[in-house]
This record gives C-alpha cells, structure tokens and sequence, in this order.
C-alpha cells in the first residue's frame, strides 16, 4: 500500500511538473521549427527556430530551445527548408506595374510586326473608340534595330488612339489620332524631349519630356479600377517574396489613396513612396508633412537627370558610339536640379535622382556634393548610376550617395552596351561591386515593369551576371559581379536602409517586422543556376501569412 501510495504521489507530482511547464512558457502567434533561418543582422547568422508575436519577431534560436520556451497558436515545420527575411525592390513602379496588368503586354515581341499584330488581336476586346494602351516594345530586341514609326498603325487605327510605351519607359511610338488629340505638330519643340520626324512628318515616336503631351490625354483611371490595379501587382509581389517596395514617383493624391488602403486593411504592400518632381507635389508635401505609418512612408521626391540607354535618352560625356553625332540630353536645367537640391535639403526630404549617363550621373553628383557637403547620414540617392566616369566614382563615398540599382539592367542591356558605349566607357557601366566598395553596402532593385518583377533574377543578374539562357558563359564583367551574401542584404536589409527603416525591417531580429518568406531552394548555397527556378512556398507580412503556393499547401502548418 505505501507503495501504492508513493507512485501516485510520484506521478501527481510529475503531472503537476509539465503542468506548471507548459503553463511556464510564453504564449506567442506563430513559430518556424526546423528551418534554416538566414537572420540577414549584422553577423549573418544562422537560426534554426524562430517566435513571432503581433506582427514582430519575438526570439530565434535553437529548436529545443524555441520550443521549449514558447507555445504557438499555429507551428510550421519547415523541414530544413530556407527561410529569408521578405524581399524589398528598392526601386519599382508598383501603381504603373499594376496599371499594366490591364494593358496590352508587348514585351518579348520580336519585330514590330509582331507588336502590330498583337494591337489587332487585343482591339478586339475593347470598346469601339476607347484608348489602345501597351507597353514593353524594345527595338534593341528586333532584327531591324531601329525605332518605328505608325505608318501602318495609322492605317488600322483611323479612329481610336493607341499609345504604346517603350520597355524603359523613356520612348512612346502613338498613331496620328493620338497625335491629333494631343496637338503635335511637325515644328514642335519640347525641352528635354525629341519628336522624331521621318520625311517630314510625324514618325509618332517621342521621347522623354515629349511623352508627356500625350500621355497627358489618356482617361484616367477610376478608384475602382486604380484598387484593381493595386491588388493585382500586391498579389504578384506576395507570390515572388516581396513584402516592401520604393515606388519611385507618385503624385501626392496617389500616395493619399495608397494610405486609405492600407489603414482599411485592403492593400497590406508595404510601400516607400517617392513624389514626382512637380510643383503640386512639392506644395502638398510641405503643406501636410512626412508620412511615417507601418505600412507606408513618405520622405523623399524623385527627380530624372536624363533618359535611358536604350532610347538613347541618357546624356553622356561623348557621343554615342553607334550615334557619334548624339550625346544624349539632360530632361532638365542645371539651374531646375540644383534649386530642387536646395529645397530637399532645407526641408529635410531625401532626394532621389533617376541619371543613367556619364553626363547625367556627373551633373547630378556634382549638385548633391554642394549641399551634402561632406560626410552624412541623409542617404541621397542615385537610381541607377548606370554609367559612370571612372573619374566621378568617388563621389559616392565622399558624401555617402547611395548608388539604388537594378542588376537585370545590365543583363537586359549587355547585349547593345559596348554598341551604345564603346569598349572603354562600358567598364564603368553597371558597375555595382565598384560603386558597393564606395560606402560598403548597396540597394537592389528590379525597376518593374521596366525589367520582370521576379527578385530571383536580381538575384541571379548579381551574382551571376548572367541572363536566364545563362548567358554570356562566364558571365558579363564579372569583376563587378556581387557576393551572394551582399545580393541578399542588398535585397533586404540594405534596401530597408536607403529608406531609413533598417530598424524596422530588412532582418530576422527580436523587435523587428515579422516579414519573411519560405522558400524551396536556398539562395546561399545551391548551384547558382538553379536560383532561376525558386519558388516562394510561403510569405508573411507582419506574421500574417498572405501567400502560399499550391505545392506547400497545409503541409507543415498545424495547430497545437
């Protein structure tokens, strides 16, 4: 009987001993087992378990030891797989992306009869008379290597208006209707701008700050449709790893509209927003302020020193090879960039400056020397800084400019560059690990839809400097090819910090966003060719799962 007695104290006490531990433990929203957690902090360490609790990452660490800690509403196993903190595209045009989506899609067309033939099919689904709008024509891309002109779409569209864009952005090629409606005339001059005329007439093909007179024709879109818009390209982001991105140019009614959303709970991207150079913009921004909430940030303007390679908008320091009687042009006065420069820096409002030529990057970093004076911590930046004079790469590290980079640029334009540039100036061209060297640290970015979304192939571009044929064997200038490691941070936390919120997001650290992606192939150490094919299995913002793909499913995810 006593000892009877003595095992069913032993056992009440036992009981009594993992009571009092499960009751002992932390209760938290969420915990990652059985991972591998690259944190991205300053060590780049590694974690195999990680807590989340309203929204914020709450501790990482061991299995055993997270688990023996903390007790979760739901566990997933990850079952050794990778997991990243969530993308961020420090440089997109996330509205214009999802505006996109619900145009006629015109990249990867091999000739201009191919995009001809692509007008007629997509007129079909249009009402009679309404606006034809595409994008994403490259002349670079076809056999005849030259811009086009509308003859021909003149003649299948007499009565509607049909703009269609260039990849870059920079060039638009618009039938005579949308000319009419715009005014255009052979004789016109636009500064900043060219209208290209062919035999005396028209071509319909403009550039740059001669765009704008047609541009400014098209309807605009409706809330319900700008939702639309939105939702579609929030979706796409989730499905590749991106939880943030920097839209590079709003205007202040826009960045309004993106808030509202946000604070209802509809659209849960989080967004940098940078303000068009304008003056409405710059009358809203210092009549109501910064914007700081947790989703969305306003601190900055986006100016344009020049145009784009490709269209042979960007302003260089000697002619084009392949064009030696053209230079390129700036789309502004001297005088226009260094007021603005003036202005952010008495506001207190981070500038940002579009410039791809040797001419437009020297302009511009000659204008932030004088009002950054020196070291700082302001983070200007320079998107793209495409092509640089060997002579003016020290500006970047005198006055901490932060050269914002899209690596697919250099293999989408690889294969023209040295034609555009010559063998010399090429070097300095896309030369992201010489402009990293500059300040230690650089952002990432694809510019979508200039270049595809897919964070994957900034990734592999980086690296590899290659395209996704993998060419060219051995990759493109492979001195300024990027670690794997930097690739990552310049896609997390180092993207987090050229928008001042490094302390917010960007890494897996106790405090910070809980934002991150599972993914099927780790980044850091499969054959980098397989990088490619990734696949986003799973991505959280703030904790909240917003994507998963069919091939995860409910696998891993329980509830204890």
């Amino acid at each position: 009987m006593r000892l009877i007695a003595i095992l069913k104290t032993s056992l009440a006490c036992g009981i009594m001993i993992i009571l009092l531990s499960c009751s002992s433990k932390t209760k938290v929203d969420l915990i990652i087992q059985h991972a591998k957690i690259y944190t991205v902090d300053a060590a780049f360490s590694l974690a195999e378990a990680m807590a989340v609790k309203d929204g914020k990452v709450v501790a990482l660490g061991k299995n055993e030891t997270i688990m023996a800690t903390y007790e979760a509403k739901e566990i997933i196993d990850a079952a050794g797989k990778a997991v990243f903190p969530g993308f961020i595209d420090a440089h997109t045009h996330f509205v214009n992306y999802g505006m996109s989506l619900q145009t006629l899609n015109l990249t990867g067309t091999n000739s201009w009869e191919d995009v001809l033939h692509q007008c007629s099919d997509f007129a079909k689904s249009l009402p009679e008379g309404e606006w034809l709008i595409g994008r994403g024509w490259d002349q670079n891309d076809w056999s005849k290597k030259e811009f086009p002109d509308n003859t021909t779409l003149n003649e299948m569209f007499p009565n509607r208006p049909v703009l269609l864009t260039r990849i870059d952005g920079h060039a638009i090629v618009a039938n005579q209707k949308a000319l009419d409606l715009a005014g255009l005339k052979p004789g016109t001059i636009v500064a900043g701008g060219e209208i290209i005329i062919k035999n005396g007439k028209l071509s319909g093909v403009l550039v740059d700050n001669a765009t704008d007179l047609v541009y400014q024709k098209v309807p605009g879109a409706g809330p319900q449709q700008t939702l639309k818009a939105l939702l579609n390209a929030q979706a796409n982001c989730f499905a590749v790893g991106l939880t943030s991105v920097n839209e590079c140019g709003l205007d202040y009614p826009m960045v309004k509209f993106i808030d509202s959303l946000q604070k209802k709970g509809e659209l849960k991207m989080r967004v940098y927003a940078m303000l068009s150079d304008n003056k409405a913009n710059y009358e809203a921004a210092f009549t109501y302020g910064k914007i700081k909430t947790e989703r969305l940030q306003l601190n900055a303007f986006k100016v344009y020193a020049d145009g784009a390679l490709g269209s042979r908008g960007a302003c260089l320091l000697k002619p084009y090879q392949d064009q030696p009687n053209w230079s390129g042009f700036l789309l502004s006065t001297a005088a226009h960039f260094d007021s603005v420069a003036q202005l952010l820096s008495q506001k207190g409002w981070q500038m940002c400056t579009h410039a791809i030529g040797d001419s437009g990057n020297r302009a511009i970093l000659q204008v932030y020397a004088k009002y950054l004076k020196g070291k700082n911590d302001l983070r200007w930046r320079i998107e793209h800084a495409q092509v640089i004079d060997a002579n003016d790469l020290h500006f970047f590290g005198d006055y901490n400019i932060i050269p914002s980079v899209q690596p697919t640029h250099a293999t989408s334009d690889m294969y023209w560059a040295g034609e555009r540039l010559g063998k010399e100036r090429v070097k300095t061209a896309y030369a992201y690990k010489q402009l990293m060297d500059q300040n230690q640290w650089i952002p990432l970015g694809t510019d979508f839809p200039v270049e595809d979304i897919s964070p994957f192939k900034t990734f592999f571009a980086a690296v590899a400097r290659q395209d996704a044929k993998e060419y060219p064997a051995g990759g493109f200038q492979m001195n300024n090819a990027l670690s794997r490691e930097s690739a990552i941070r310049g896609m997390t936390i180092w993207a987090a910090k050229a928008s001042f919120e490094e302390k917010e997001k960007g890494s897996l650290e106790p405090g910070k966003m809980a934002d991150f992606i599972l993914l099927d192939t780790n980044l850091m150490d499969c054959p980098i060719r397989n990088v490619l094919n990734a696949k986003v299995l799973a991505c959280f913002v703030n904790g909240e799962k917003l994507y998963t793909a069919d091939t995860f499913g409910q696998q891993g995810s329980k509830k204890p």
